[in-house]
């Protein structure tokens, strides 16, 4: 038989070393992720801080106008309670559902009427409170009629100026702080001028002040953090 010679050469393994250049590619692919990565959640939190400082809930239309009536020298009081609206009726976040909600009266004050709605008119806000104001009568809210005749006349005075037997209020839009004297009855102008003084002019005072629970006040108040942070999503 012929000699077998084993070889006693072991073979040395090959190891292939991580070259160099092939970490620098893979550094080179991480680094552009993570950066857009950083920079996402950067602009998420300027986004969110900007949002959390600049809030300012939506504004609301509120301001007031007084006025004034009387029948036959007499001024009415508006007595009953129900000429008087809860202050939830005119909560201005849910918008205007009810007629009573764009102009009414608070808390027994005669003088003032409340507007939510800037093309609300005279002639609503009369309607609201049970009143007709025509052209050329007064129908009260027990509905008793009051309507013009010869001498005895519908005085109309919007911010002092005379409108009788010229323009019904009924479509007259109720303008911010404005002053309204409706007076029945046979009167001089002296008397006209009269009654017109006794129109307040406090409405300026109830658009700076902040009116009772959700009736919100006449200027923008500042939002609370509670609402900051609920605007934020």
């Amino acid at each position: 038989m012929p000699n077998i010679i084993k070889s006693n050469t072991v073979k040395t393994p090959v190891v292939l070393e991580d070259k160099p250049v092939t970490r620098r590619k893979l550094a080179a692919f991480k680094q552009p992720k993570a950066i857009f990565v950083v920079g996402l959640l950067l602009g998420a939190v300027l986004i969110l801080g900007i949002r959390f400082v600049s809030y300012m809930p939506m504004h609301h239309t509120h301001y007031h106008a007084n006025f004034a009536l009387y029948i036959n020298g007499m001024r009415e009081q508006f007595k009953d309670k129900q000429y008087y609206e809860d202050v939830a009726i005119c909560s201005a976040s849910t918008g205007i559902t009810f007629p009573q909600q764009r102009a009414h009266m608070h808390d027994g004050v005669n003088s003032v009427v409340h507007v939510h709605d800037n093309s609300t008119t005279w002639g609503q806000f009369f309607e609201n409170i049970g009143w007709y104001v025509g052209p050329n009568f007064v129908q009260t809210k027990a509905g008793v009629i009051y309507k013009a005749d010869g001498a005895t006349k519908l005085h109309i005075v919007i911010n002092g100026q005379d409108y009788t037997d010229l323009t019904p209020i009924t479509n007259q839009v109720i303008g911010d702080k404005d002053r309204l004297l409706v007076s029945y009855g046979d009167l001089s102008q002296n008397q006209v001028n009269s009654e017109d003084k006794t129109v307040a002019s406090t409405a300026a005072k109830y658009d700076a002040s902040i009116d009772p629970a959700s009736c919100a006040g006449g200027h923008d108040e500042a939002p609370t953090l509670k609402q900051r942070f609920n605007n934020l999503f």
